[in-house]
């Protein structure tokens, strides 16, 4: 006689013997691009290291992270380049050539692109605190956030320890990058609420810096808080989508955050420099 209830455990062991095994083939990945940023690795390669087929393995890392293998790779590039930056005295073109870019021109493009300033312009804004926007030395009070105005609203949690500025922005990629959408600004855990924003589809991420005190902490964020990753949908200025967030510890699937929180105050355009 079958035993039933045997047959639906063993199928539910398979089931996460085999999701613990994917996270494992894709930290795996993520762990060799770490090691070897200066290197180029096609999906085939990506995939051997895996242990999957190329098809697999691509819809597997997806799922896992959000985003494809190749992008996630270029990700890292630019969050090391930027760590490079804040934490050596190499020159621009030496961080290039140092993350796996053969070209000073297309760096310089898409570091800014990405991070909203050019790598010159982001080492000098972080040696000078006093520069610093004055919103991010006074983040706005929890009160004034909660205002009825138009926008996305929410409510943000954080570990009991924590104590920081917590950034939300509204991103149309699913990697934080770039300008956000909309964005607001807490000192402490609690109500937020994201500046009106155009009707669209987004993708709601936080990160909450301990070091916020220090001009360095508001540029390097591998070890920052993260919260959120998923897809909100704007109609008529309202969401049907859970927009709450509580923050948690970086996983090594998440991808870097690649924006840089200074920058959402500055409307400015970054200006054109040489950089070497």
């Amino acid at each position: 006689m079958l035993d039933t209830g045997s047959s639906v455990q063993g199928a539910l062991h398979s089931r996460a013997d085999t999701a613990l095994n994917h996270h494992r083939a894709v930290e795996r990945v993520i762990s060799t691009m770490h090691q070897r940023l200066d290197q180029n690795f096609s999906l085939e390669e990506m995939a051997d290291i895996a242990y999957m087929s190329p098809f697999h393995f691509n819809r597997i890392f997806r799922q896992l992270t959000g985003v494809p293998p190749c992008q996630f790779m270029s990700a890292l590039r630019l969050e090391s380049a930027r760590r490079l930056l804040l934490t050596t005295k190499l020159s621009v073109t030496d961080v290039c050539f140092e993350v796996g870019y053969n070209s000073l021109g297309t760096f310089i493009r898409r570091f800014t692109g990405l991070l909203g300033l050019s790598p010159r312009s982001m080492r000098r804004l972080a040696g000078s605190p006093a520069s610093l926007p004055a919103r991010l030395a006074a983040p706005e009070p929890v009160a004034e956030l909660r205002a009825l105005r138009p926008g996305l609203s929410g409510r943000i949690s954080a570990p009991a320890d924590f104590g920081g500025a917590i950034f939300i922005g509204l991103f149309e990629d699913p990697i934080p990058q770039g300008r956000p959408i909309g964005c607001a600004v807490l000192g402490t855990p609690g109500a937020f609420r994201v500046a009106p924003v155009p009707d669209g589809s987004y993708h709601l991420f936080a990160a909450g810096l301990t070091g916020f005190g220090e001009a360095g902490g508001l540029f390097l964020y591998e070890t920052a808080l993260r919260a959120g990753g998923q897809r909100i949908l704007l109609r008529d200025g309202r969401t049907e989508d859970p927009a709450d967030l509580e923050l948690r510890q970086a996983l090594p699937t998440d991808p870097p955050i690649l924006m840089t929180f200074p920058a959402w105050t500055d409307r400015k355009p970054a200006p054109r420099e040489q950089e070497h």
